[in-house]
């Protein structure tokens, strides 16, 4: 039988990870690990309890942004950002989408070594862009005609009869 339960790492205020399942401590290294071999697990501030799994996410992308070659360009994170506020949801639930979709590609062809799916993914880069490129391109006709139609933001419909302002 398997434990389902997640581990709990502790956060104490100097910073430092500690394991409880191993006691030891960890790195933001250690729980990439832990995220790359799909191990369950939940950091808690020691003194408060809170839940600060995310905000360690966030600091593992961060170091892992700063080295290599990264995902994020300073152009799409500034486009991330402009995203909070009423659309968040939609951009965030689109970003989880297409991450499961790669990763259910990568499981069904069975690449078992990141090298090897980095290299196909490398290949198929072109033609992934191109993809994304016209999700984006309809995406964006779709919502500039639902704006259109519905006169949102303070624009007004477009309609075919009556004078407009600048015959009149």
């Amino acid at each position: 039988m398997t434990d389902t339960t997640p581990r709990l790492i502790k956060k104490y205020p100097n910073r430092r990870l500690y394991d409880t399942h191993t006691s030891s401590h960890l790195t933001l290294a250690d729980i990439r690990q832990l995220v790359v071999d799909k191990i369950s697990f939940q950091v808690v501030d020691a003194k408060s309890g809170e839940d600060l799994t995310r905000s360690i996410l966030l600091q593992v992308i961060l170091e892992a942004e700063g080295g290599g070659e990264p995902i994020f360009t300073s152009e799409m994170l500034m486009g991330i950002i402009q995203f909070y506020g009423p659309y968040q949801g939609v951009l965030g639930s689109y970003l989880d989408k297409s991450i499961h979709t790669v990763i259910d590609i990568q499981s069904q062809t069975g690449a078992q070594s990141s090298e090897a799916w980095s290299a196909f993914m490398h290949q198929q880069a072109p033609v992934m862009q191109d993809l994304m490129r016209q999700y984006v391109d309809h995406s964006k006709a779709l919502y500039l005609n639902t704006q259109n139609m519905f006169g949102m933001f303070g624009g007004k419909p477009k309609t075919d009869g009556g004078p407009k302002k600048d015959d009149e």
